[in-house]
């Protein structure tokens, strides 16, 4: 075959991979015989506030091997870590400590020199479970539980794709994440796919028969679903948390969203981004949430996974990032005195221990 055919195949082939159909969906609800009141629009009630805080982070802790499923008691014990994590946290630190006393009472706190105890974090004292079960992480369609990347796609260590050479993290405000920027949530607390983070992981319904919103805690963002449309937005249009359209399949919510800002990186991903979801009320107090992957220009395969949110009383308070925070300010002026001066102080190892953090946090230790 000539080159320009061979040429002309590969291309066909690529476009063969980005256009491929999906192999599975979101993995569905547990059956529990739960029939959910209904809302004024005649569909199950969403409404209400609800959390998704958990020890249990997205990828699976390889501590306990490749499994799921932790029994009881080794969900106990992590439990039991955390909460003596928790009360150490909870107690008066002493004025007279210095800095290099810190790690002895660090309490699960994160980042260098302790710069949060877990007196200042939230982000959960259950391992998390769905039906019962208590889980190893939130992924359930890959052996291993992680996400599965591509070979030929190359991330840092918090997810996100690198900058061009010659480029840092703190050359200029833009280069700096999205949440210390105070533009949409740290982690990917608003989502999709919506997870679980440091604190703040508190979410409000609230469903009309045209949308239903969620009001995230965190950065106090709000996504919009749009119901009763099969369109989204024109593909020039890409919107913080991307362009949400929903439809209900009997007793559950389906989400699908694309079109997602080009700074908003989950996992690596690219503008083919594809995330759904599904909403299904499992309890009185129970909201199983279950999400699959999509984007084959990052991912090796579409992938997906659940865990349920938990009923909660109260309301979600007001998140104001930017009032007195001087963090991103400080950061910048640190970046140009060691431009200045050459002398670098900025821990060399982070991209090490981020690596970690997953792994960490279910037994209540490491970063978030």
């Amino acid at each position: 075959m000539p080159a320009r055919g061979l040429k002309s195949l590969a291309f066909s082939a690529a476009l063969g991979v980005l256009a491929a159909p999906a192999l599975a969906q979101p993995p569905a609800a547990p059956a529990t015989g739960y029939k959910a009141p209904l809302a004024a629009d005649g569909h199950p009630d969403l409404q209400g506030v609800w959390t998704n805080a958990a020890i249990t982070r997205l990828e699976r802790n390889p501590r306990y091997g490749s499994k799921l499923a932790l029994s009881d008691a080794e969900a106990r014990t992590i439990e039991g870590k955390t909460q003596a994590q928790i009360d150490l946290g909870n107690k008066p630190t002493d004025p007279n400590a210095k800095v290099t006393d810190l790690p002895a009472d660090c309490s699960g706190g994160r980042g260098t020199d302790c710069n949060y105890n877990a007196a200042w974090t939230d982000p959960g004292h259950v391992v998390m479970r769905v039906n019962g079960q208590p889980r190893n992480g939130f992924i359930t369609t890959t052996a291993d539980g992680r996400v599965p990347m591509r070979k030929d796609v190359k991330v840092d260590a918090f997810g996100r794709r690198a900058l061009p050479a010659g480029s840092g993290p703190s050359d200029n405000p833009e280069t700096r994440a999205l949440g210390e920027r105070c533009l949409l949530s740290f982690g990917n607390s608003s989502g999709p796919v919506m997870l679980p983070g440091l604190y703040n992981n508190t979410y409000q319904f609230v469903q009309t028969k045209d949308e239903v919103a969620i009001d995230v805690e965190m950065v106090h963002d709000v996504r919009h679903v749009r119901l009763n449309t099969s369109r989204h937005l024109p593909a020039s249009i890409r919107p913080w948390m991307g362009d949400s359209i929903g439809h209900w399949e009997g007793p559950t919510l389906v989400v699908e969203t694309t079109n997602f800002n080009p700074e908003q990186v989950f996992r690596g991903s690219s503008e083919h981004l594809k995330v759904t979801e599904r909403f299904t009320r499992t309890g009185k107090d129970r909201l199983h949430y279950a999400f699959w992957v999509e984007d084959p220009t990052v991912f090796a395969q579409p992938w997906g996974g659940e865990y349920e949110f938990s009923r909660i009383t109260g309301q979600v308070y007001e998140y104001a990032c930017h009032e007195g925070n001087y963090g991103l300010v400080g950061i910048l002026q640190g970046a140009r005195e060691e431009d200045r001066t050459g002398h670098k102080t900025a821990p060399t190892n982070i991209d090490q221990k981020a690596k970690g953090r997953d792994a960490a946090d279910l037994d209540g230790e490491g970063e978030s």
